[in-house]
């Protein structure tokens, strides 16, 4: 009786175990990388990386209002190589933020190899940005993959 009992609670702790991971796995936020004065170049200028930026100060009611749309996005990104989703705030990196004219909150681009690829008006979801993100860096892309081929 004793080991049968002791079999029991081993296999309950495995299966709570294995709870625990799974809840973790769909718990666990995707990565929104914040990208200040010190970082922004270096991450936007990754090779063969589109990286899709969020610009906004946090007294910006249309920021407030965006809610956790950008960590939503981000997690619908989970797994799609060489796109990184990253936020700026403007309040806290001026710099950053005069150097790409940023003039409006909340602003959205995409950076492809360094350079402003594109620049996002459309609705505020996660649906449209992830179509619009996955759209526009499959064309920086292409024609960065153009130009090397022109290069050479």
């Amino acid at each position: 009786m004793k080991g049968r009992r002791h079999h029991c609670l081993r296999r309950l702790l495995v299966i709570l175990s294995s709870l625990l991971v799974i809840s973790n796995l769909l718990t666990a936020e995707a990565e929104v990388i914040t990208l200040t004065p010190d970082t922004f170049n270096d991450k936007i200028k990754e090779k063969d990386t589109a990286w899709f930026v969020q610009f906004c100060v946090p007294w910006c009611k249309h920021c407030k209002n965006l809610g956790s749309l950008w960590e939503d996005l981000g997690k619908a990104m989970e797994g799609e190589d060489e796109i990184e989703i990253g936020q700026v705030d403007c309040g806290t990196s001026k710099p950053v933020c005069q150097k790409v004219d940023i003039h409006s909150y909340p602003t959205f681009k995409l950076f492809y190899n360094g350079e402003e690829f594109a620049k996002y008006q459309g609705p505020r979801n996660v649906e449209s940005l992830k179509k619009f993100v996955l759209l526009e860096a499959e064309k920086a892309a292409t024609k960065a993959d153009l130009e090397s081929e022109n290069e050479l």
